[in-house]
């Protein structure tokens, strides 16, 4: 089936569409990304989200609208996780740019970065978030307690352990308190005074500041998360469904602001945008919380749409040809090169019962399909391999 029947039928009056990936790395999935998002723009699509930091993605959605920043420079600083160099996103980048040099602004296609700006290892200080609102109001407001002192070195709030050990987080000191009540203030203010902060700078300036107000606001809860005592697992998948969360706003907010130009196009891990409660056997741990994409799809229904990624080998990741009597060896099967499963197909190829495969090492990162990931998608994309 091709992304155009597929829009035609099961995606038909979606407001986001989603594209899984099993796994970060795989040059296979982000080229089929980029071929997906290039036939979805044919068919009215002027947005992608990508797993990638928000504040960050603005250096990235500058340049697809024509900055003057260099390619290697947004590679480097408009994604995180070291996301930017991996094959498939400087050519999606180039092509945006290309596409929207000879259009008008109403028409061209934008990128969103759609994640938190954390880390498996950490989270940051909530300094340049809140210093940024600040010097936006300027005189707008009242200058707050000295934000220098109560965030105190950035070190405190980065510290790797904090993760591990909740008595080495300050999320919860009364420092980090008042912190949290300040940002709130400071994004009252900025609502209280958008009329002249919007006719002195712009909107989209304005929007930047609020991002970072809403960036501040919760990265001091997620510190405060990671203070809390709680068993490890406990803890650990309850900071896993706050970033999901956050994530699930983004997009929501993302589609606020295109909701005029057409659908959205989604990228990221199975585990963030699929429907069912996401999973991960992590260190001992069996972890557990609500994805973006289960978030959003119990809000959005029939409006959001989601295609998981399914690989059956890959000699970049060292991973093998699946097992038989798993999913992905029935869809490598099946499969004729890269192919788009749609619920029917599915239904007819994965009918009987087949296996989890539990060939994939942790250092492959490969999150293997499911029966709860296979009876609740729309779509599957299997690359063989």
């Amino acid at each position: 089936m091709t992304i155009r029947e597929f829009v035609a039928g099961p995606a038909a009056g979606s407001d986001l569409l989603a594209l899984g990936e099993p796994t970060h790395g795989e040059p296979g999935f982000a080229f089929a990304r980029n071929e997906i998002f290039q036939a979805l723009v044919e068919l009215g699509f002027r947005s992608i989200a990508l797993e990638s930091d928000r504040i960050a993605g603005l250096v990235a959605g500058s340049y697809v609208q024509g900055s003057a920043e260099t390619l290697d420079t947004v590679l480097a600083d408009g994604f995180s996780h070291g996301f930017g160099p991996l094959p498939g996103n400087p050519e999606l980048l180039d092509w945006m740019r290309f596409y929207n040099a000879s259009r008008p602004a109403a028409d061209r296609v934008t990128l969103h970065g759609f994640d938190a700006p954390l880390e498996m290892t950490g989270a940051p200080s909530p300094r340049r978030y809140l210093a940024h609102v600040l010097a936006y109001l300027g005189d707008h407001v009242d200058p707050p307690a000295d934000i220098g002192d109560l965030v105190g070195a950035d070190e405190r709030w980065t510290d790797a352990e904090a993760i591990l050990d909740h008595t080495r987080s300050v999320g919860r000191t009364p420092e980090a308190t008042r912190l949290r009540a300040i940002a709130a203030d400071l994004r009252t203010a900025l609502y209280a005074h958008a009329p002249q902060l919007v006719a002195g700078s712009s909107l989209a300036e304005w929007r930047r500041a609020d991002l970072h107000a809403d960036v501040a606001a919760r990265v001091l809860g997620y510190h405060a998360e990671a203070a809390a005592p709680a068993p490890q697992a406990v803890r650990t998948s309850r900071l896993l469904g706050v970033r999901d969360a956050w994530m699930a706003h983004n997009l929501l907010d993302i589609r606020a602001q295109e909701q005029h130009r057409g659908p959205t196009f989604v990228f990221g891990n199975n585990r963030h945008v699929q429907r069912p409660p996401s999973t991960w056997n992590l260190a001992g741990m069996a972890l557990k919380w609500s994805g973006a994409g289960s978030i959003v799809s119990a809000l959005l229904g029939d409006r959001y749409r989601v295609i998981v990624g399914s690989l059956g080998a890959s000699t970049p990741l060292s991973l093998s040809t699946p097992p038989p009597g798993t999913f992905e060896a029935a869809l490598s099967a099946a499969a004729d090169g890269a192919t788009l499963f749609d619920r029917p197909a599915l239904d007819g190829v994965l009918s009987g019962s087949f296996t989890t495969r539990t060939d994939p090492t942790p250092e492959q990162g490969y999150f293997p399909l499911d029966e709860a990931m296979t009876t609740t998608t729309d779509g599957i994309l299997h690359i063989p391999g």
